[in-house]
């Protein structure tokens, strides 16, 4: 049997209340993978990790690491450090007695530990301020010194909640460039816990996207970008249009779906769907494509039949893309993106156009659970 570093089966944490925080979570993560957790607040992202640290106790399933049973370690024998937004740093010692601290719970002799925590602090380049207070350091420097004092004790897994969160917009993107860099080149298990899809996009090899204690989808970026598996997905990565409507047919890699709004083409796992039931067709904004309207006939010529007739109801402009909110009749709207230089001033606010897509940008899921 394969042995994962980190290995969840159906895990579960319910509150004495009985409400249930996380429900039947199962992940296997491989060596060296980046793994993000993202989801709304509340959706128990980072009770798992509490739960994987050891911080919080768990209620049904197991956990393993590297093929050991964690379940009942206490933290600090578990092969883990954790970094939390706060960095949780000690503001009476120095920068050096912070890295080490946990060598010394550890009882690490002095001359290992004084060398174990110089290779870190060179390694994150924090030589220079190794003396000094964390009070009076900047946040992206703490942020590198919490990052030192989890890395220093040689875990098999580092968890991350939310440790990006108190740094400005510009500070934060530098230190996410550093960090999977240093995650890399370390080779070390990250699971880090994040609300910014941003953040989980750019950073992790897999995203595992949670919603009220379950897991939705576990996919590479790409996939959950372009692919997403359910309405929540659909709703909560990216810019979709969703078109709902009932699954009328199924041809190899594509699905049509019959809609209000006429009969959409998108590509479908037809493993997982059956004609007859509740479907949904889900386009992302920068797969539309948009001309001047011209009469009705929607869809004529277009691979799939994938038209819609709408009308321009706002524009904005981000740097060189545009971004376009439309009305189709009958109340469904449509997000479209692009770039400013094809769709100029001729495409303002009222303007009648028409939409259409490749069918196999397009994707078809199942509708929302009852």
């Amino acid at each position: 049997m394969k042995t994962y570093d980190l290995e969840l089966i159906g895990v579960g944490k319910t509150y004495e209340t009985g409400a249930p925080a996380v429900s039947d979570f199962n992940l296997n993560v491989e060596k060296g993978e980046f793994i993000a957790f993202l989801g709304p607040s509340g959706c128990g992202k980072t009770t798992t990790l509490r739960m994987i640290a050891g911080f919080e106790s768990i209620t049904t399933g197991d956990i393993f690491i590297g093929g050991r049973r964690i379940n009942d370690m206490p933290p600090e024998r578990r092969p883990t450090s954790t970094i939390f937004q706060n960095y949780a740093l000690f503001p009476h010692m120095s920068v050096r007695r912070n890295v080490g601290y946990g060598l010394d719970v550890k009882g690490v002799p002095k001359a290992e530990r004084d060398r174990k925590v110089d290779r870190m602090l060179a390694t994150l380049g924090l030589d220079d301020i190794a003396d000094a207070r964390p009070t009076r350091l900047s946040g992206g420097q703490r942020q590198r010194i919490a990052l030192a004092r989890g890395l220093v004790v040689e875990p098999e897994i580092l968890l991350l909640d939310e440790p990006l969160g108190a740094l400005d917009a510009n500070l934060r993107r530098a230190i996410q460039a550093e960090l999977k860099l240093l995650q890399v080149n370390l080779g070390i298990t990250f699971i880090f816990v994040t609300h910014a899809q941003s953040e989980a996009l750019t950073m992790s090899d897999r995203i595992v996207v949670m919603n009220n204690g379950r897991i939705e989808q576990v996919s590479t970026p790409r996939d959950l970008y372009t692919r997403p598996r359910t309405p929540f997905v659909a709703n909560f990565i990216g810019r979709n249009t969703i078109l709902p409507g009932t699954l009328a047919a199924v041809d190899g890699t594509l699905g049509r779906v019959t809609t209000t709004f006429g009969t959409f083409t998108g590509a479908i796992d037809s493993a997982a769907m059956g004609t007859g039931r509740e479907a949904a067709v889900v386009v992302p904004a920068e797969a539309f494509t948009m001309e001047p309207s011209r009469g009705p006939a929607a869809g004529a010529g277009v691979p799939g039949g994938n038209a819609l007739d709408a009308r321009i109801e706002s524009r904005s402009v981000v740097g060189p893309i545009v971004r376009f909110d439309l009305a189709v009749e009958g109340g469904q709207s449509v997000m479209l993106e692009g770039h400013r230089d094809r769709y100029g001033e001729d495409f303002a606010a009222g303007t009648p156009v028409r939409v259409t897509w490749d069918a196999s940008k397009a994707t078809v899921i199942p509708a929302a659970a009852h």
